[in-house]
């Protein structure tokens, strides 16, 4: 697919990839790898720490002062094991975010990547769907990484929360393509600023550190509309082997995230390059 040769649609999702895809996934897939070989290892290698950090200083330090608090289905866990789900779906959605914002926008705005790609037999499909692998990537280094770290100090007590890592590459994906979208409008560095001035309040309200419980409840409706809010809620059910009607809206939450994210991300790019 050249930027001056668009294959015509046809009807139906079929019609769909075909008009945005030539199957070529992989060369953008082993362009990440290799960049991610040579030069941000350390970058990656040191978003790990972050979460665990914070485990620490917040889990065991502010924890000794808290004492328990009330978990999934109303049984009592200790302060560190209710912060430490919360801080393996922020750590996704961070390193997600990480590579689908600052690094897509450099390529986009700058480095001029994604026009010289698409120039080529690659569709946007095929760069969207790239991009956000590699986030997943970093978001799997991470989730495993927490994950040994949590059953390590015995804050994992069902064997439920195995399904803390591709949880985790969920939510990486429904927020690698979320802020994918958002970035492919933003033009300037100083718009790029607005990702974390959303990030840390929805950090620190997320029920990540603290029950929604204390907020008044037209306040508990709003964080309830975010997606970290999902994503922690679902983590601390898989810590503990508890499940409920919510755990099918949070998982469903995160699926309609990820696939009208990739839908507009496919679509925002197509129009930006191939008019």
């Amino acid at each position: 697919m050249s930027a001056t040769s668009v294959r015509p649609a046809s009807g139906g999702v079929r019609g769909w990839f075909a008009a945005n895809s030539s199957g070529n996934v992989r060369a953008v897939v082993e362009r990440g790898f290799r960049v991610v070989g040579s030069q941000n290892w350390a970058i990656i290698v040191s978003g790990f720490f972050e979460p665990v950090l914070y485990l620490l200083s917040m889990g065991y330090g502010v924890g000794a002062l808290v004492g328990d608090v009330t978990g999934p289905g109303g049984r009592p866990i200790t302060y560190a094991a209710f912060v430490a789900p919360a801080l393996l779906a922020t750590s996704a959605m961070n390193g997600a975010l990480y590579d689908s914002t600052w690094n897509v926008f450099f390529k986009l705005r700058f480095a001029k990547l994604y026009q010289g790609m698409l120039a080529t037999s690659l569709g946007p499909l095929d760069v969207a769907a790239g991009e956000i692998f590699m986030a997943l990537f970093r978001g799997l280094l991470y989730a495993i990484g927490f994950t040994a770290v949590i059953a390590a100090l015995g804050l994992a007590t069902s064997w439920w929360a195995l399904a803390m890592i591709p949880v985790a590459l969920l939510i990486a994906l429904g927020f690698a393509a979320l802020g994918m979208a958002v970035t492919s409008y933003f033009t300037t560095f100083q718009q790029m600023d607005w990702i974390n001035i959303v990030l840390l309040p929805m950090f620190l309200f997320s029920a990540t550190l603290f029950p929604i419980s204390a907020f008044p409840e037209g306040v508990q409706w709003f964080i309830m509309a975010l997606p970290l809010w999902h994503g922690v809620e679902l983590m601390r059910q898989l810590s503990v082997g508890h499940f409920e009607a919510s755990t099918a809206i949070h998982l469903t939450y995160f699926v309609a995230l990820s696939v009208l994210g990739i839908a507009f991300t496919t679509r925002r790019l197509r129009s930006l390059f191939l008019r």
